[in-house]
């Protein structure tokens, strides 16, 4: 299944046409504009209507409007007209930056009740696919495959510093590692790290340790290294204090397509396109300690909740929850029509946003994980099949035996 996730929001995505239909439309009651009724004695011959039928109507609509009118734990979802390649929150404001295969940047304010568009950025000529806000959220970056890198305000929404050609092979993911560091990584498995504190176009280290593209990176508190997964399979560790490679790691059957820390940045997680999760010890990223089977559903991205809690975007449109210590499938967190490409947490923690192939964007509240942080290490036999079945409660869809015990 070679090379699956980079054709997602990768080189053979930028070909795909927006899908209007994806776009708000904003319905009215047709009964504004009908015809006008006519009255005639028949209508008063007609019988009187069973009390019994207007009281069962009336608990119907009752339910309904209630249901209406319940109160939203997340905000509604978002339609895209363009093709979403990627999505991140802000670190400290209600914004989410939305980036798509034109090369825009959509910046939406969002509350609970509705989102709104603060700002379009036409940043790029060609498909955006990373984004990362600034540790201060002052800045966002972005990287396309033009092989540029631009640095925009987010207040002003201009243009601050920008590098073109960066790469000589288009961009596909983009790290920032500190208020001067950043490190992007392109399609032919190149690394480059970069200082803001220069003023060269040029890059302060780069390398080229991979055959294929770089699919994620990610760093720890300490910024002593940086870690890359990569389409051809392996893991390249970069020393950053002396700026070298540090080690590499086998190469896998399969793409490694994501990356995340857990427990206190001792343990390393990588997702990969035949759906399985591969646990590495801090510093010993030459070969993993664990390996946690899933679905075969390729895992396009993945974000940590808790210590222990993961979420994975699955190319079967469905994203799933995993407790790694001790090992456990939780269940569904929620799904989508098509492939999940990606999934971030937000600034409070509360929710997590994940796109989809339909070019739309869903909101799942996630405070009920705090319950599930107490696993129990002497948990009775678990079946992996029912775990992976079982819908958590911002899933849209209700579990079988809840459904028949309610009409017991």
């Amino acid at each position: 299944m070679k090379m699956c996730h980079k054709s997602k929001n990768g080189a053979q995505n930028d070909e795909i046409e927006s899908d209007s239909d994806d776009s708000d439309v904003s319905m009215s009651d047709s009964d504004e504009s009908g015809d006008d009724v006519v009255e005639s004695d028949a209508a008063d011959e007609q019988p009187p209507e069973d009390p019994v039928d207007e009281e069962e109507e009336d608990e119907v609509i009752k339910a309904i409007r209630g249901a209406s009118e319940a109160k939203r734990d997340h905000p509604p979802v978002i339609h895209c007209e363009d093709f979403i390649t990627d999505l991140c929150f802000h670190p400290h404001e209600d914004l989410l930056a939305v980036s798509n295969i034109v090369g825009d940047v959509v910046l939406y304010k969002y509350t609970n009740d509705e989102n709104s568009i603060v700002r379009t950025l036409e940043v790029h000529t060609k498909a955006c696919r990373d984004i990362e806000f600034s540790e201060d959220g002052k800045t966002l970056f972005s990287a396309s495959k033009d092989k540029s890198v631009m640095l925009s305000d987010v207040e002003s929404g201009k243009l601050v510093r920008f590098f073109d050609e960066a790469h000589d092979a288009p961009l596909y993911c983009l790290l920032v590692i500190d208020e001067n560091l950043f490190a992007t990584g392109d399609d032919d498995g190149c690394v480059k790290l970069w200082d803001l504190r220069q003023n060269s176009p040029s890059p302060v280290y780069k390398t080229k340790k991979n055959e294929d593209y770089i699919s994620d990176m990610v760093t720890n508190e300490r910024k002593n290294f940086l870690l890359c997964s990569s389409g051809d399979g392996s893991l390249t560790t970069i020393d950053l204090n002396n700026r070298k490679v540090h080690m590499q790691s086998e190469e896998y059957e399969e793409e490694l397509t994501c990356l995340g820390l857990f427990r206190s940045e001792s343990k390393l997680l990588a997702g990969s396109s035949k759906g399985k999760l591969f646990l590495y010890n801090w510093n010993e990223f030459g070969l993993h300690s664990d390996l946690f089977p899933g679905t075969k559903s390729a895992i396009n991205d993945l974000i940590p909740i808790t210590e222990n809690i993961v979420v994975t975007a699955c190319e079967d449109g469905v994203l799933r929850a995993t407790h790694l210590f001790p090992h456990r499938h939780l269940g569904v967190v929620g799904q989508h029509d098509l492939s999940v490409e990606k999934v971030d947490i937000c600034n409070n923690g509360d929710f997590v946003a994940s796109s989809s192939h339909n070019n739309d964007i869903k909101f799942w509240n996630i405070r009920y994980f705090e319950d599930f942080e107490k696993v129990s290490h002497k948990h009775k036999k678990h079946e992996k099949k029912k775990e992976l079945q079982n819908n958590l409660p911002s899933s849209k869809v209700q579990n079988v035996s809840d459904f028949f015990s309610g009409l017991s």
